[in-house]
């Protein structure tokens, strides 16, 4: 038992440094914004051309990564993943021309698609009851990965540049490779499902085009897909224009935009584990939990963050305080979505389930950032942040609650699928003769 959570513990470690990391890689390019502007000499429009071109990349191979892991071992697939990001960071670092860093800086999102196959390999660690916990933990990586890109492109951008910055967040990739192939050791798929405890999963459950196809059939699940596209939105218009925002139209310098994004994003940060946290007790009193832990904290980020921009310039004591409270509760849908798909899904799809759920939501995402900065230059970044992120805050809402209704009947057949399996399982590991007829 004390050598299993050793291992579940290297297991949790690693994946969060490489998400961690990861992030701080892929967000990079956010603070960067201005430079690599001046540097090309492009337009707000061509710029976010550059972030949406990544994410379209990324979304159209979420399926394929998605096969792939729930049809073969996924830490082997991960350890290749961390080398691929390694290897177009140098590529995209490199780029002499804007058309050439277009392409380059695209070719970034081929890794981008890789979390469904570590949330699968998660969740054969650990159980449903601490899911929305475990993946809070994971998930706060992805905003203090975006507090260590702001440090590095705010206190060594100026003088390494950003191509330099670049190579460096790639050697932590190809280092990450390494550690998770000879590190990180495959789990039975659903050894960690109570309905299994105690039983040694036999491996002939694998990747299969009827349990597939039977995911499109679940109404919950459905609903989350459709709350996946609208929900990206305000991650990565945030993201990608606030640092500009600050700097542009509410006339920060670079130490202001660090003292006001610091606070803000270890707030965030805790946001994930909060309402992953929330979402499991929640889940615990009723299967609606989670996502009614989901539905409220996107409305409060939504009535939090109208307040927090219309603050004048001349507060920015007030604007920080605003922004502190929103960043709480703007990450507590995405633990609990999570785990949600977990908690609907058979363990050999459940790559295949978030891979889904991802490639809807990367096409959301590769929308944002380019329609964010065409309503930049049609009016200004307030107005584009503002007007996207309520929007879609309001819209997700909606199909939450919607999910939330479904989710317990989605619950109930997964829980009756493995008592099945787990009779299967003991019939089988007594002898032949007694595994029942199909």
């Amino acid at each position: 038992m004390t050598r299993r959570r050793s291992s579940r513990r290297f297991v949790l470690g690693t994946f969060f440094v490489f998400i961690f990391l990861h992030q701080t890689d892929r967000l990079l390019i956010s603070p960067l914004t201005t430079d690599v502007m001046q540097t090309f000499a492009i337009s707000k429009t061509q710029m976010g051309l550059v972030s949406s071109a990544a994410l379209l990349v990324g979304g159209l191979l979420f399926l394929v990564w998605g096969y792939l892991y729930d049809r073969y071992s996924r830490a082997p697939l991960l350890a290749l993943a961390s080398a691929v990001w390694g290897a177009t960071t140098w590529l995209s670092s490199r780029a002499p021309t804007f058309p050439t860093f277009l392409v380059t800086r695209a070719s970034t999102g081929i890794d981008d698609s890789s979390y469904p196959g570590l949330y699968s390999l998660i969740a054969d660690y650990f159980g449903p009851a601490v899911r929305g916990r475990i993946y809070g933990i994971l998930q706060l990586a992805q905003p203090m990965g975006f507090l260590a890109a702001t440090v590095l492109a705010l206190t060594l951008g100026p003088s390494l540049g950003w191509r330099n910055l670049f190579l460096i967040t790639g050697a932590a990739g190809i280092l990450l490779a390494f550690v998770i192939f000879f590190g990180v050791r495959e789990p039975p798929r659903g050894q960690s499902e109570p309905e299994l405890e105690g039983i040694e999963p036999s491996g002939r459950y694998r990747f299969d085009r009827h349990q597939a196809a039977a995911l499109l059939r679940k109404r919950s699940l459905l609903l989350l897909f459709a709350q996946g596209f609208v929900g990206v939105f305000p991650w990565n218009v945030i993201t990608f224009w606030f640092f500009a925002y600050l700097e542009l139209e509410r006339n920060y310098d670079e130490m202001q935009i660090l003292l006001t994004m610091a606070p803000a994003v270890l707030v965030l940060s805790a946001g994930y584990v909060v309402g992953g946290s929330l979402g499991d007790r929640a889940f615990r009193r009723t299967p609606r939990g989670r996502l009614l832990v989901s539905t409220v904290g996107v409305l409060l980020g939504a009535m939090f963050l109208t307040a927090t921009m219309r603050v004048p310039l001349s507060q920015p004591g007030l604007f920080l305080g605003l922004l502190l409270v929103t960043a709480l509760f703007v990450p507590f849908a995405s633990p609990n979505v999570v785990s949600s798909v977990q908690d609907i899904t058979l363990p050999e799809v459940r790559s295949t389930a978030i891979s889904v759920q991802s490639f809807v939501e990367e096409g959301g995402a590769a929308l944002a950032p380019l329609l964010a900065g065409w309503l930049a230059d049609q009016s200004s970044l307030h107005d584009a942040i503002l007007i996207i992120c309520v929007s879609a805050w309001l819209i997700g809402s909606v199909f939450l609650a919607f999910a939330s209704r479904a989710v317990p009947h989605d619950i109930a057949t997964l829980r009756s699928q493995l008592r099945e399996r787990a009779l299967v399982e003991r019939a089988a590991a007594s002898g032949p003769e007694a595994v029942p007829s199909a």
